[in-house]
């Protein structure tokens, strides 16, 4: 067949069906069915669409994200790529951008709300005639997850007056002639109520007729202590007493604030290191030449957290074990890198950015890191890898002049150190002499599945040694 301009080829199960002015022999179609699809003239035409704009997740701890802003308003325009909404994760604020050209025609989830990971919380349209049915499909959403439980109506709970409890029937005695056995006490009862005893049939062991039987045969309530079965309510009361003394009322004037997603993720956290064995070590270190060595770089913007971050990578080079992770409690991973988070706190909560590949950066590249983390992390504008790939965690409180406290290991790793403040303190030598040494207090709380008592203590060993002799730091 002649080659034409308006010739086009589509495969279509392995074979390619061949489209031109003319029909031609081989074509695997009858006439029939090419003039059936001729009139359906839409069958090829792709349809256009409407597209969900879905929560993100931004972290591998984010179960539900936060509405920040949106960046775009309804009927805007969007290009791919171009930033919409900013979210906020457990652990930093995010702009999200879209993977499509379109309009944004709806908004599902407005402003401050929350939406779980997954969850629509846009819609975006191809054309302008697409965006009323869009905007139907965003009030379905909305008005399904929030139309309110339809209330069950309770049934009646009246309770009825208790009847007046009557004396059971006595049992008849069997017709017969029978030896008669009964209790003298039973005897007695029987003269005084002018029952006759032969008619009785005992209850006690072997047929025995006891002083209740008589009663009953006489027509005398039977006199037991009664206890009445406890009501729903007065079942319920002491399970509710001990709760509420568990988890006791706010007293009045206070303010319950819910926690925000940061705080959240903290708390979720810190419940899950309970579930991992751990240990504590304490070590002396003297730091009167890291105080000096701290003297002459601070004017070049290092800090004493980068100084102690470089000394702890430097350690765990030489102990690879301290910065390994247990996850599944079946085996431990010796980490490839040596990545040092290092505890923040942030207005509403807090975070770790992670100083990565801290063993490998001079002092002064490590500093000018640690200021821009810092910058990221109070505006909430941290990378998931900036934070959540830490192997180590350092924790320093000594500017604030605590001298000692223990750190939560977090969830994944191996060991955090907790810094205390250098303190002037009187030391002896071996002659016996006194003289005042700068000492700092560091305690390390390890993961004891992987990291075992001798294994720390040969760290700190080694940290110390940096620590007190810090000219290494600086190569």
């Amino acid at each position: 067949m002649a080659s034409s301009p308006f010739l086009s080829r589509i495969p279509i199960n392995n074979k390619t069906i061949s489209f031109s002015s003319s029909l031609s022999p081989s074509f695997p179609f009858s006439p029939s069915t090419l003039s059936h699809r001729k009139r359906n003239p839409n069958a090829l035409r792709v349809q256009a669409k409407i597209r969900e704009i879905f929560m993100p997740a931004l972290s591998s701890t984010m179960t539900e994200g936060k509405i920040v802003s949106w960046i775009k308003s309804e009927g805007d325009v969007l290009s791919k790529g171009e930033s919409v909404v900013v979210v906020e994760s457990d652990k930093a604020d995010m702009d999200v951008e879209t993977f499509y050209d379109g309009i944004l025609a709806a908004i599902v989830v407005p402003e401050g709300e929350t939406a779980p990971v997954g969850a629509p919380i846009g819609l975006l349209a191809e054309t302008e005639e697409e965006i009323a049915e869009a905007k139907a499909k965003a009030a379905s959403k909305a008005g399904g997850s929030s139309s309110p439980a339809t209330p069950v109506s309770s049934p009646d709970t009246s309770t009825p007056a208790p009847a007046i409890p009557q004396p059971p029937p006595a049992p008849a005695a069997p017709e017969g002639p029978r030896k008669t056995t009964a209790t003298p006490f039973a005897k007695k009862l029987a003269r005084q109520h002018k029952v006759d005893i032969n008619k009785v049939v005992g209850t006690g062991p072997y047929g025995r007729i006891t002083p209740a039987d008589v009663e009953a045969a006489a027509g005398i309530a039977v006199s037991k202590p009664s206890v009445s079965p406890a009501s729903p309510a007065a079942a319920a009361a002491p399970v509710m007493a001990a709760a509420s003394s568990s988890a006791p009322p706010p007293l009045p004037g206070s303010n319950v604030v819910p926690f925000t997603s940061m705080q959240a993720a903290v708390s979720k956290n810190m419940v899950e290191s309970l579930s991992v064995p751990t240990f504590r070590v304490g070590y002396p270190l003297t730091t009167d030449a890291l105080d000096a060595l701290y003297e002459k770089v601070k004017p070049k913007g290092v800090t004493m957290t980068a100084l102690l971050a470089k000394a702890a990578a430097m350690a765990l080079v030489q102990h690879p074990v301290v910065n390994a992770s247990c996850k599944d409690g079946k085996s431990f991973t010796y980490n490839s890198k040596i990545n040092i988070a290092v505890a923040v706190a942030i207005n509403g909560g807090l975070i770790t950015p992670v100083l990565q590949d801290a063993d490998k950066l001079d002092l002064y590249l490590l500093s000018k890191k640690w200021k821009e983390l810092v910058e990221k992390a109070r505006a909430k504008q941290l990378q998931p890898q900036e934070y959540n790939s830490g192997t180590f965690t350092l924790s320093n409180l000594g500017m604030f002049g605590v001298d000692r406290f223990d750190a939560i290991l977090p969830p994944g790793q191996g060991a955090i150190m907790a810094v205390g403040a250098s303190k002037p303190t009187v030391v002896a030598d071996k002659d016996g002499f006194f003289s005042v040494k700068s000492k700092m207090l560091v305690n390390v709380t390890a993961d004891h599945r992987i990291v075992y008592g001798a294994d720390l203590a040969a760290f700190l060993q080694t940290f110390a040694k940096i620590v007190e002799n810090p000219e290494s730091l600086t190569l």
